[in-house]
């Protein structure tokens, strides 16, 4: 692993695989085309398939794959084998790939055992990361614990709070072997984001972390403000304790359902009904996710004020 960030990249700028459309084959290639190293977020396998055959045509760089562990089944990982790399993220590690494979993870205690289980790197996500939040102390903090509990010369890439090229020297100088960046590949003209959610983000001053649009995740998420969390988050940003505990016990059996059930359940969401899902409103998705569903993005979203092409990002970005 460390000899493809080394020597295979150009820069030291890993691209997020923000799932639900969100990154597909467009901005993966796109990243990756211009040095860095892009990511298709989860989706079915067979769309997972066609996005990675996509992806190669745009570019022969190296492209990875972020699967989800509480929906991955066997037919995700046959996919994501076609990739340069594997990311799994959120659910116990182990080992399904004989190539390079990374676990995003919130804690020294996750990333501990992500090592045990043969991943040969390792992201440490800030809580001040957008979308689905595992971490729950600042990056650079985690970042340091990590770098001092595993081996010396081990991987440790940081994610959160990554807006622009000091934030990448910070955290390379920290010792993060990369950056993974999300929000700010989010508003690039790459990204599958409906348009209004671009434009929503370009005016977003701060998030919240929320686990309001639980149904079928149960955990945390950092999203800007819509009618949806105006609605249900006044008296508690995590979401009324009923409709949460609710998500809890209902989210295994919802996470098994098919995909296209998934979908059609999220066109069916309203700002008033509390069964919201974590579907974000991507440029095919129902109108009504934009007030219906989250608007992921992390605190950098605040310092970020243009969409521009991901191969611009990529160079601003890089040291």
């Amino acid at each position: 692993m460390r000899e493809l960030l080394t020597d295979r990249l150009e820069s030291p700028v890993v691209q997020a695989g923000m799932g639900g459309g969100l990154s597909g084959s467009r901005l993966a290639a796109a990243v990756s085309a211009a040095g860095g190293l892009g990511t298709i977020g989860f989706a079915a396998p067979d769309v997972l398939g066609r996005e990675i055959a996509a992806a190669r045509r745009l570019t022969d760089a190296p492209l990875a794959v972020n699967l989800l562990l509480p929906f991955a089944r066997r037919g995700h990982f046959e996919a994501a084998a076609a990739a340069d790399v594997l990311v799994t993220f959120w659910g116990r590690p182990k080992r399904r790939t004989a190539g390079p494979w990374m676990h995003q993870c919130g804690s020294l205690q996750e990333a501990l055992a992500a090592h045990a289980a043969g991943a040969d790197a390792v992201i440490a996500q800030g809580v001040e990361a957008g979308g689905h939040v595992r971490g729950s102390e600042p990056g650079l903090e985690l970042l340091d614990r990590l770098l001092l509990a595993l081996p010396a010369g081990y991987p440790v890439l940081a994610a959160g709070g990554v807006a622009d090229r000091a934030d990448v020297v910070a955290r390379l100088d920290a010792g993060a072997a990369a950056v993974v960046c999300g929000t700010r590949f989010l508003m690039t003209d790459e990204s599958g984001a409906h348009p209004a959610y671009k434009q929503r983000l370009l005016g977003a001053g701060e998030t919240t972390l929320t686990e309001l649009f639980g149904a079928g995740w149960a955990g945390a998420h950092r999203v800007v403000a819509n009618a949806a969390t105006e609605r249900w988050l006044g008296g508690d940003p995590r979401g009324p304790r009923p409709l949460r505990a609710f998500n809890r016990a209902t989210a295994p059996l919802l996470a098994r359902a098919p995909a296209g059930l998934r979908q059609r359940m999220a066109g069916l969401q309203r700002p008033h009904s509390p069964l919201l899902g974590p579907i974000p409103p991507t440029a095919g998705a129902p109108p009504s996710l934009l007030d219906a569903g989250p608007l992921y993005a992390g605190e950098s979203v605040a310092r970020i004020g243009d969409i521009r092409p991901a191969a611009d990002v990529v160079r601003d970005l890089t040291p």
